[in-house]
């Protein structure tokens, strides 16, 4: 079955792309969910004008997030933790506890935008990527020092 893309699917393809899927992912998981709708002639024009505007959105809103960037590329944040006398944490620094000391410094961060290459559980110096838009990413230096 030919179908066209509403929006972005992992495994499938893009937006407005045409993509021949079986006939029962498309009834039972795409169509109902609205991430695409039959491939007929009024729908491909429909689907490249839903195409165009979330283009023009888009461009607003990496703008956005490029600027979003460039604040965040200055900013230190400093978490302090319980550890042990080797330097390991009772616990971790999770996205989470990232995301609450961001916006302790008045930046409203999502935790999911928040991607940690390992889990946090040593003291240090860190560099967190933040993945503020599908093609904006930041880094944020994160130091995790112990309790006194």
């Amino acid at each position: 079955m030919d179908i066209i893309l509403r929006e972005d699917v992992e495994t499938l393809g893009t937006r407005g792309q045409v993509v021949k899927v079986a006939a029962g992912y498309a009834r039972n998981f795409l169509l109902p969910r609205r991430l695409a709708v039959a491939a007929t002639d009024s729908n491909k024009k429909i689907v490249e004008q839903e195409r165009q505007a979330h283009l023009r959105k888009d461009a607003v809103l990496k703008t956005e997030a490029e600027e979003l960037a460039k604040l965040l590329s200055a900013v230190t944040l400093t978490i302090t933790r319980k550890a042990g006398e080797n330097g390991q944490l009772f616990g971790s620094v999770t996205a989470g506890d990232i995301a609450d000391a961001l916006e302790a410094q008045k930046f409203n961060i999502d935790r999911k935008k928040v991607h940690l290459d390992d889990v946090i559980r040593s003291l240090g110096d860190y560099k967190v990527t933040l993945k503020l838009q599908r093609e904006v990413t930041a880094q944020v230096n994160l130091s995790v020092v112990a309790e006194a």
